[in-house]
């Protein structure tokens, strides 16, 4: 069985206030030409289809004109499709029973009421079914009213017990798709600069990939960068287009997978995406920088397209530098300049750090940085408690 895995389409994305409209249009259409080229048995898209919880009306329309031209391809293709991180439930599930009649499977909400279960998609090929499970982003609070005791306290928990409630068949061959931070044993997976608040303070949404040994294959979404996360069979697909200069170096593609037999690692290929322009670092003098703009294949001659963030090394800082790059680069996303001035402000500063918050405020910042809320009078009162108490032991123990 062959699938196409693809996650964090992120459309109407902007970069630095640039629009990425042109760039999503065309990543989006080479992915419809492999498809019609390579015909797979499912499109597996693993979360984050926008970039807001509010798209915008072009975004809608993007998207849409997505899922038609996958559809008008024969014989028609199941495309399967989690709600992630940044997308809005009940926006994303608008018309749902409408698009299943064509072969388009959504999952938005993870189980809340006991005669819930995650949504499963059965396909089969010539070694016999597959199952899909479709895991939607979640938070532990949504499970509340299947836990209400509360012992679904963590991510892992939360994930481990919607999967404990499924009765997955180990003697066929089972998909997840999945849309959280997984981590394999204490190697964390690389993150990018465009991944907002992907990792969470302290590491309280950190899953050991573990939970999904029991799937042949786990297509994940949610992290920027394609890549495994412990086995092979256990994947990250990366987004389609580079939103950020952190991932200059990064090869975009698609995902195909190729599932054998059942107990067989499954093949892994690679079909290359590119937009219309690139996103990348570049470093230098000033008239080094201006010169690397006139290359032969630019639209506009001496003028490149281009995103980037440039970092200019004249010890002697050139008269109007920005003013000069923007002639010849019309898609600036950031300008630094390095040399013994800048180095030696920037050590200055170092040195003078901020003395660390008492613990108090320290307990306030970390709880507004995971709740996105101040921390409550109650909340307050117990932890000066506590926070008075270890004190006091500690007094205790010096005498």
């Amino acid at each position: 069985m062959k699938l196409f895995h693809l996650s964090d389409l992120h459309i109407g994305k902007l970069l630095c206030g640039y629009s990425l409209k042109e760039n999503q249009e065309r990543v989006l259409s080479q992915i419809v030409d492999y498809a019609r080229k390579e015909h797979p048995d499912a499109v597996l898209i693993c979360g984050d289809i926008y970039d807001k919880t509010a798209p915008s009306g072009e975004a809608y329309v993007m998207f849409d004109r997505f899922l038609e031209e996958l559809s008008d391809i024969r014989p028609r293709i199941p495309v399967l499709i989690i709600a992630g991180n940044h997308d809005s439930p009940e926006r994303l599930s608008y018309a749902s029973a409408f698009l299943e009649k064509h072969l388009i499977y959504l999952s938005v909400f993870p189980p809340v009421r006991e005669e819930e279960h995650l949504k499963k998609i059965e396909l089969a090929d010539e070694y016999g079914p597959v199952d899909f499970y479709l895991l939607p982003f979640l938070k532990p609070g949504y499970l509340r009213p299947l836990q209400p005791e509360g012992n679904v306290g963590s991510y892992e928990e939360a994930v481990r017990f919607l999967l404990s409630r499924e009765k997955i068949d180990s003697q066929r061959r089972n998909v997840i798709l999945s849309h959280q931070f997984y981590a394999a044993g204490q190697s964390d997976p690389e993150t990018c600069d465009s991944e907002t608040a992907v990792a969470m303070a302290g590491g309280l949404d950190r899953i050991d990939a573990s939970v999904l040994d029991g799937f042949d294959y786990a297509a994940l979404g949610h992290l920027h960068g394609a890549q495994r996360v412990g086995r092979p069979g256990m994947r990250y697909c990366g987004t389609p287009y580079k939103y950020s200069v952190s991932e200059e170096h990064h090869h975009k593609a698609v995902t195909v997978v190729e599932l054998g037999k059942k107990g067989e690692e499954p093949k892994l290929r690679f079909l290359p995406l590119s937009g219309l322009q690139d996103v990348r670092r570049m470093r230098g003098t000033l008239e080094e920088v201006l010169e690397a703009a006139k290359r032969p294949e630019a639209d506009t001659p001496g003028v490149c397209h281009d995103f980037v963030s440039v970092t200019i090394t004249d010890e002697q800082e050139p008269y109007r530098i920005r003013e000069r790059l923007e002639e010849r680069y019309d898609h600036l996303l950031e300008l630094r300049v390095d040399n013994a001035r800048t180095r030696a402000r920037l050590s200055q500063e170092e040195t003078q750090e901020d003395p660390a918050p008492e613990p108090m405020e320290a307990f306030r910042q970390f709880y507004r940085t995971v709740h996105h809320a101040s921390l409550p009078e109650e909340g307050e009162r117990i932890m000066e408690r506590l926070i008075r108490k270890i004190q006091d032991n500690g007094m205790e123990g010096e005498r």
